[in-house]
């Protein structure tokens, strides 16, 4: 999948460090997952519905 469109971010809890994953939610019918050591490196995608039970699964 084609990410140069992709616009990254990484949480602002990870205060100066590179230490941590950057994601890409941009994208139409994806979302971009990547290391933020690595930018050039491989990335992950995932589709939006399986994103948010992630995100939902870490409130608990």
């Amino acid at each position: 999948m084609d990410l140069t469109g992709a616009t990254w971010r990484k949480s602002s809890r990870s205060a100066q460090t590179n230490d941590c994953v950057e994601v890409a939610t941009n994208l139409p019918g994806v979302v971009g997952l990547r290391d933020s050591k690595d930018p050039a490196g491989p990335a992950l995608t995932i589709d939006p519905g399986s994103w948010r039970s992630f995100l939902v699964s870490l409130q608990r």
